[in-house]
């Protein structure tokens, strides 16, 4: 149980540290869903979901080096979730950011405005 608040701890102070970061990402998220909601439908959700699956799977293999960490190193089950839970929540962020750009970009979106 200390190894789970611990890691949630940490990531709390890295939110923290990085809260103006988050709040430009925010922002231009917002802007990204006034921009396209009007064409805003199903047909953006599919390159978005495959986007976030490619995304999530890239990074659950390249974190640890990108961390100077290995598959070697992960001996509890606390650090593959935690691998887990980082690769799928960018990988999350991707696919939420994907969604208006994907329904700005395809022409069947398009379509569906008139």
């Amino acid at each position: 149980m200390y190894e789970i608040w611990l890691a949630m701890n940490i990531v709390y102070e890295i939110a923290l540290s990085v809260a103006p970061w988050l709040a430009v990402l925010l922002l231009v998220w917002l802007v990204l869903l006034v921009l396209a909601r009007k064409r805003l439908s199903l047909c953006a959700l599919r390159p978005a979901l495959v986007l976030t699956a490619l995304v999530a799977g890239v990074l659950f293999f390249a974190l640890p080096a990108l961390t100077q960490s290995s598959f070697a190193n992960m001996g509890y089950w606390v650090d593959w979730a935690n691998l887990l839970a980082v690769a799928l929540g960018l990988g999350a962020l991707v696919g939420v950011f994907c969604i208006p750009v994907a329904a700005l970009l395809c022409p069947r979106c398009a379509l569906k405005v008139r």
